[in-house]
């Protein structure tokens, strides 16, 4: 299992993107929550709202995932990051397998 988090630029497509990975099976759960940044920018120190996206999948969905999110940004250059999860409990690894497969 691997959790990938990106952003994006507001609750509402961040919710767009959640249900199309959801629809096409990529993920178990996408949890969503409104974020504040800081961020540079071509050079410049910018601030902004948004929404994060914490997705909960199999490595080999991964790039899908990535390709997904690339051609849903609104905004700048994704952040597209995954972390590899040591260990889940049985019961939720397998719920994970039956969504994703």
């Amino acid at each position: 299992m691997i959790f990938i988090y990106t952003t994006s630029p507001n609750l509402e497509e961040a919710k767009k993107l959640a249900e199309v990975i959801i629809d096409k099976k990529l993920a178990s759960a996408v949890n969503l929550w409104p974020t504040q940044s800081i961020y540079m920018w071509k050079g410049e120190k910018r601030e902004g709202e948004g929404a994060v996206l914490f997705i909960r999948t199999l490595e080999s969905k991964l790039q899908e995932i990535e390709d997904l999110i690339g051609t849903h940004n609104m905004h700048g250059i994704p952040c597209v990051a995954a972390v590899d999860v040591r260990r889940i409990n049985r019961h939720y690894k397998e719920h994970l397998v039956e969504c994703v497969g």
